[in-house]
């Protein structure tokens, strides 16, 4: 999947930091790889979760960082809009606005560049 303009900056932005402080930079992402292994709950299973925390805390960048992972581990429109309406009942209408318009503009870049 070719990354959406957050994620890029996203990516950018650790490879500026890791520039500073390599070290910190090493560590978090060994600790996160280790987080985000297939283990008991799958891969994708574990990038809803993390779009859904994402979604309530209203981080962008990883709401569609996320996204894309889910995508990548074959997550559905429906479990993609299940974990909204599950992060949106917890954190309200902040976090479905997120969910229904940013989501939603990435899914439709998605579908356009897939066609």
């Amino acid at each position: 999947m070719a990354e959406h303009q957050l994620s890029q900056e996203y990516r950018e932005g650790l490879q500026a930091f890791g520039r500073v402080m390599p070290d910190v930079l090493s560590a978090y992402n060994q600790f996160t790889n280790l987080c985000f292994q297939e283990g008991e709950l799958s891969r994708k299973q574990k990038h809803l979760m993390a779009m859904a925390v994402s979604l309530f805390t209203g981080n962008e960048h990883c709401i569609v960082y996320h996204l894309e992972g889910a995508l990548d581990e074959k997550a559905t429109e429906k479990e993609i809009a299940e974990t909204i309406a599950v992060a949106g009942a917890y954190g309200g209408g902040t976090t479905f606005s997120h969910g229904v318009i940013l989501i939603n503009e990435v899914m439709d870049e998605f579908k356009q560049r897939v066609q």
